[in-house]
Formats: C-alpha cells, sequence, structure tokens
C-alpha cells in the first residue's frame, strides 16, 4: 500500500467508528505515534481495503505488510486483540468465529466498521475500565516499560531501530485484564512471554501463570522440576 492509500483507508475508518462505533466503546488506535505508523492502526488499514469488499487476509500477509514498517516483528498478534479486547468486527479462521464466511486457518477478514464484535458488549465494562484509566497509569510509570523502563515515543532501550509503545500488559495472566491486574509493558516486554508469567506492579516476576513454561525449559530443567513437584506434592 502507498501512503496515500494508508492515510485514505484510515480517514475511511476514522469516519465510521466516529458514526458506528465510537458510541459503543470500539477505541480507534493512533494512526501514529513517535513520528512512525502505529501496528493497531496498519492492521485495521490492511484488513481494510477496498471496504466494504474486505477480503480474507492470512497472518503471513499481514505480518509482511507490518514488517515494511517493523522489519523484527514475527508474530503479528494486533488482528486478534482488535477483534476480542478492543471490538473491531475483525473474524478469524482459526478462532473458528463464522465459518459459513469461508475464512480459513490462520486468516483474518474485517467484516464490518458499522457494528462492534459480536460479545464485545458483554466484555466491554470489564475491558474498557483498563483502557479508560490507562493513560493516568502510564503516567505514575513516568510513560516507561514496568518490566524494562524504555519510554513511550523514545527508541527501545535495546532494540534502537525500534519506537517503544506502551501495551496493557497482564500482571496475572489468569485473571482478568482490568484496573489492578494491568502494568504498562512495550511490545517486546508483553508478547514474547505468551502469558507465561505472573508479574508484580514493578514489573518483577513473582510467579508462573502458565504450565506450558515447562516446554521451553531444558530436559534437565524440566527434570528437577519434575523431581521437586514429586517432593512437594508427597508431602
Amino acid at each position: 500500500m502507498t501512503e496515500e492509500q494508508i492515510l485514505n483507508t484510515y480517514t475511511l475508518i476514522e469516519k465510521h467508528h466516529d458514526s458506528h462505533l465510537k458510541q459503543h466503546g470500539v477505541k480507534l488506535p493512533r494512526l501514529t505515534l513517535g513520528g512512525k505508523y502505529t501496528k493497531d492502526a496498519l492492521t485495521l488499514v490492511f484488513l481494510a481495503q477496498n471496504y466494504p469488499d474486505t477480503k480474507a487476509v492470512s497472518k503471513t500477509e499481514l505480518t509482511e505488510f507490518i514488517k515494511q514498517y517493523y522489519p523484527d516483528v514475527n508474530d503479528v498478534q494486533q488482528a486478534r486483540h482488535l477483534a476480542a479486547q478492543k471490538g473491531w468486527y475483525i473474524l478469524s479462521g482459526t478462532r473458528k468465529d463464522n465459518n459459513s464466511l469461508g475464512i480459513n486457518a490462520g486468516e483474518y477478514k474485517l467484516v464490518s466498521l458499522e457494528k462492534f464484535y459480536p460479545g464485545f458488549t458483554h466484555q466491554r465494562r470489564e475491558l474498557q475500565e483498563g483502557e479508560d484509566f490507562f493513560e493516568a497509569l502510564k503516567a505514575q510509570y513516568d510513560y516507561r516499560c514496568a518490566t524494562c523502563g524504555s519510554k513511550e515515543g523514545e527508541p527501545h532501550r535495546y532494540w534502537k531501530n525500534t519506537t517503544t509503545v506502551l501495551q496493557m500488559g497482564h500482571m496475572d495472566p489468569q485473571k482478568p485484564l482490568k484496573e489492578g491486574n494491568i502494568i504498562p509493558q512495550c511490545e517486546k516486554c508483553n508478547r514474547p512471554d505468551r502469558n507465561y508469567w505472573i508479574y508484580d506492579a514493578k514489573g518483577r516476576v513473582v510467579g508462573i501463570g502458565n504450565e506450558k513454561v515447562v516446554d521451553t525449559c531444558t530436559p534437565e530443567m524440566q527434570k528437577k522440576i519434575f523431581d521437586r513437584l514429586k517432593t512437594i506434592l508427597n508431602k
């Protein structure tokens, strides 16, 4: 897509959002932050091409598009989060949202800019509470990632070619993403852990949030964990 196409498509999304979705609590992502397009906006724009005649887009296609602006990205999750967490009517073939539309596993399709994602209103109060207070929460952290300290809008501490964008990170992934269970984290800290860890308010790991973390360990460490669990459970 050209820069003009991105801007024109975002403007179309913005108009529909103001007319149909804003009043339902669906959040419109910023087009840019720190002089760069945001990943959420790029994802919406890519899925909204030729709206209302949109097509199903594979995760690979979406990732390759995002890579033009974020070369380090490997696993684009924006489409899934824009739907279930933020209310955009994006269906997933992997999630089997609606097989009648012929969306295959690994594909996403923007269905409508006039309607919000089915079930979003059921979740909206819980999720939007987190979003409404998030700016104030970021200010408490001096707009820095609670885990690595990178500052929003500035180059990342360790990935110098990446502009830091803060996201709502679960403190405990086993609990809802709402006030009291959110810390600001950059994408580098928020995405890779796959909800494996429990964090405290200072961004420190204080527990395991998903047993699958064992799969990432060496056989030697898995054996140590196994032996320790046997000792604990046999008490």
